[in-house]
């Protein structure tokens, strides 16, 4: 417990920065989420491909490798392209941005098919009795598509969120000193590994549990007025 209370900053630090990672990268999800159902759902072939194409790819690799294929050929490519056209210098990718965003994109690809099977579960009818009723398609969407998308949706955003808070442990292998990698280097540092994991253990069980009680009162307030089984 001594060794906990002396490295406490280190695994606050640590934490914020996980918190902070999971949210950046939670931003990045929902709009590609968002975008990728949109082009599923839209009458264009080619964006209905260019979105098979990204949640494919996406799903079909392992997280950790996307992350080093980022981190470490992102930032080669990027200077590379700099170099030969004389657009802009030398670009350093910092460990944060390409966490956030290979975390982003991964789970963007979950989100997108989440958000395409809520907008698919509403009643067709619903949508036309809104166009009956001379709605513009901003009034529709806000009215009759959206509030139903989130109470669809939220079962399945809610497993990608506590997913992706702890798939964010997977920067660690990069350097970036989030929670698993402090409390990995504080662990190693006093000879009490064990310990400092079951504190990791403990933190992330307390950010899941607390996000778990949140869309819990998410769920009942887009639920009101609903029948329940």
């Amino acid at each position: 417990m001594d060794q906990i209370v002396g490295y406490g900053g280190q695994l606050a630090t640590g934490t914020l920065v996980t918190i902070e990672l999971a949210l950046a990268s939670l931003v990045i999800a929902l709009v590609l989420g968002l975008l990728g159902a949109w082009a599923k759902l839209s009458r264009s072939r080619l964006a209905q491909r260019l979105a098979g194409a990204y949640t494919t790819i996406v799903r079909g690799v392992p997280d950790l490798v996307l992350i080093l294929l980022v981190f470490f050929g992102g930032q080669v490519t990027i200077n590379s392209i700099g170099a030969s056209t004389g657009l802009w210098g030398y670009v350093d990718i910092s460990k944060f941005v390409a966490g956030t965003a290979t975390i982003g994109v991964i789970y963007g690809a979950y989100f997108t098919e989440t958000f395409r099977g809520a907008i698919l579960a509403i009643p067709r009818g619903q949508i036309e009795a809104g166009i009956s009723c001379g709605m513009s398609k901003s009034l529709i969407f806000r009215h009759v598509i959206w509030p139903q998308m989130v109470r669809y949706a939220l079962p399945g955003f809610t497993n990608n969120w506590l997913v992706q808070l702890k798939a964010t442990a997977l920067v660690s292998v990069i350097g970036l000193q989030d929670l698993t990698y402090n409390a990995f280097t504080a662990g190693r540092s006093t000879d009490k590994l064990f310990t400092f994991m079951f504190a990791a253990f403990v933190i992330y069980l307390i950010l899941t549990a607390i996000s778990d009680v949140g869309f819990r009162a998410l769920e009942r307030h887009y639920s009101r007025g609903m029948p329940r089984a």
